[in-house]
């Protein structure tokens, strides 16, 4: 019964991996940012979505780099804040993201919470991640969001995901 779960939990992570191997594919550019109003307190918010691919073992082995796509384009780490930790039949990590746009803005984050569940030792499906934008510099200066993200987490090689959310602005 165990496998028959494993295999539906791959089968699943499969398509979404392909999914994003097509979306990536269907177009040379980048999709136009789409604003939306939020609910009235501040109308300067936009919908931002792309994909996180980094590696391990480039800074230390519990500290990922690499790049992200989309709307929120450039350079993108994750530490890892401690062990993680067995929840039932998941596996919690906690993670503190480090993240600067193509255009050198510095985005600050809450420490997020990533539960996953484990696809073998070393390889995790992440099932919530709900990453929260706290502020940053430049453009991002006293902006707000929130994300979302889907993907694995590889603890030998690294992580990708796809990320999607609203980022609200100060006026």
């Amino acid at each position: 019964m165990k496998l028959r779960r494993v295999a539906h939990i791959s089968l699943l992570l499969s398509l979404a991996v392909l999914l994003l191997a097509i979306g990536g594919k269907s177009s040379g550019r980048n999709a136009p940012v789409t604003p939306v109003q939020s609910d009235g307190d501040n109308p300067h918010c936009m919908l931002v979505g792309g994909s996180i691919m980094t590696n391990f073992g480039v800074i230390d082995q519990n500290t990922t780099l690499g790049t992200a796509t989309g709307d929120l384009r450039g350079a993108v780490s994750g530490t890892l804040l401690g062990q993680p930790q067995q929840v039932g039949n998941t596996v919690v990590f906690h993670v503190q993201h480090h993240w600067v746009t193509e255009s050198g803005d510095t985005l600050f984050f809450d420490p997020a919470t990533a539960t996953t569940v484990p696809l073998s030792q070393t390889l995790f499906a992440i099932v919530s991640y709900p990453i929260h934008l706290t502020g940053g510099t430049g453009r991002f200066s006293g902006a707000k969001g929130d994300l979302t993200g889907i993907g694995e987490v590889d603890l030998q090689h690294g992580t990708i995901f796809r990320y999607s959310g609203q980022v609200c602005f100060g006026e």
